[in-house]
């Protein structure tokens, strides 16, 4: 796969988990504010739309969430 690939692939994930859990972007700004990385809905909205975040930005979203497993067959 692609660099490319990867990014979309990442994304969908991240996507998936925020759907499951009925988070929005907002919530999630709020949670990871709340968690010491001060973050805009408008600045979360343009990476996941970009697909350009960072692992760790990912791990973060992923823990304020909640989210204990990730289920990569999405």
């Amino acid at each position: 796969m692609r660099d490319d690939d990867w990014a979309e692939r990442a994304k969908g994930l991240l996507k998936a988990e925020l759907k499951r859990r009925n988070v929005g972007y907002r919530e999630l700004a709020d949670k990871l504010t709340a968690d010491g990385t001060p973050e805009s809905e408008r600045n979360i909205a343009n990476k996941i739309s970009r697909g350009g975040f960072t692992a760790a930005f990912f791990l973060q979203c992923l823990s304020v969430i909640g989210a204990q497993t990730l289920r990569l067959d999405d």
